[in-house]
């Protein structure tokens, strides 16, 4: 279970939407495994319910190749009909989803691991593997991740050093265990860490990563139909207010004291500080001020959308949330998927808003 903080009311007052700042969650290590699967904004995905894009055959070459790499998995195939152009016949199956934000990769990993069967796929993104090597330690998660056939994993990028060295080395352990790859990500394999860190110190380190992939490119437009550059305006303040005053499950927060809450509060237990949430709203919102606080709102708004928990956006909304160096820096794409997931979470929540 998680233990959460009870709301801090004061007596006699009436009772208002709950704040996420007055939540704390604790999150055993066994909910951090539990909760490997694909988050309910596709639980009901598969890849017929993907229709690919006539003007991009990269995406049904995608889908077809994937519908292959499931039947390998499942069916414990020898690797035949090209699928594994980098590895020996022996070797289990690893596939990487390269693309743009919104092209429905995060979809298609997910069907993957619909197809092979959630009991013995584990789906997680990028950072929530790290987290679980934090949690129970490195050797720990080698021999869970190991009891599946298949591991997902879903937005991978190399913010740091370490965290090059630390998935290297796990995927090594589980390629070596015989078990099955798929990750996505918006940056090629060999150009991970790219513009974030000396990736020339670590290149070694990248080309193994990169070598056990097969690369499976998936071109399109953004389906959310956000533009690179987002100018929506937000609501105004009052009407974020009363749209969530009597909304169950609904939440209201200041986006500065929310931002300054979320370094409190590790990342690994975002998910968890969403238990119950069926609404967000956030009043003042303005540009993030630095960078450190921008990639925590990023992985904020990434268990947000998994969860389909629609936002109302007050104050500046959309408008200059990440600042003009942000969005030419390292973690660019990072922020431009943010806007593209926060934008369709925030459309949601006006919908309710004016209905």
């Amino acid at each position: 279970m998680t233990a959460v903080d009870p709301a801090a009311r004061t007596g006699g007052a009436q009772p208002g939407p709950a704040s996420l700042t007055e939540r704390t969650p604790v999150v055993p290590p066994e909910r951090l495994l539990a909760e490997l699967v694909p988050p309910r904004h596709f639980a009901g995905e598969s890849f017929d319910t993907y229709v690919p894009d006539a003007a991009h055959p990269s995406q049904r070459e995608a889908v077809d190749r994937l519908r292959a790499v499931a039947r390998t998995i499942t069916d414990g195939g020898s690797g035949r009909g090209g699928l594994f152009r980098r590895a020996s016949r022996r070797t289990a199956p690893a596939v990487y989803l390269d693309g743009g934000f919104g092209v429905g990769k995060t979809h298609l990993l997910a069907s993957l691991a619909h197809a092979v069967g959630t009991h013995d796929a584990a789906f997680g993104t990028f950072v929530e593997y790290t987290n679980l090597v934090g949690a129970l330690g490195f050797l720990p998660t080698v021999d869970a991740l190991a009891a599946k056939k298949l591991v997902c994993i879903d937005e991978f990028e190399l913010d740091d050093p370490g965290d090059t060295v630390l998935m290297s080395r796990l995927l090594r352990e589980l390629a070596d265990r015989g078990v099955a790859l798929a990750a996505t990500s918006n940056t090629l394999p060999e150009s991970l860490g790219e513009g974030r860190f000396a990736a020339d110190d670590f290149l070694r380190e990248i080309q193994a990563l990169a070598a056990r992939f097969e690369v499976l490119r998936v071109d399109g437009q953004d389906y959310r139909h956000r533009s690179v550059v987002t100018d929506a305006d937000g609501l105004a303040d009052a009407a974020v207010r009363r749209a969530v005053a009597d909304v169950p499950g609904a939440t209201l927060d200041a986006f500065p004291a929310l931002l300054d809450h979320l370094a409190r509060v590790h990342p690994s237990r975002y998910g968890a500080l969403l238990d119950g949430v069926e609404l967000v709203g956030l009043t003042g919102v303005a540009p993030v001020p630095t960078q450190d606080v921008a990639l925590r709102l990023v992985v904020l708004v990434d268990r947000l959308y998994d969860r389909d928990v629609p936002v109302l956006l007050g104050g500046g909304g959309e408008h200059d949330l990440f600042s003009a160096d942000m969005l030419r820096g390292g973690y660019r794409k990072k922020y431009y998927r943010a806007l593209s997931r926060l934008g369709a979470l925030a459309a949601d929540g006006a919908a309710r808003a004016t209905a």
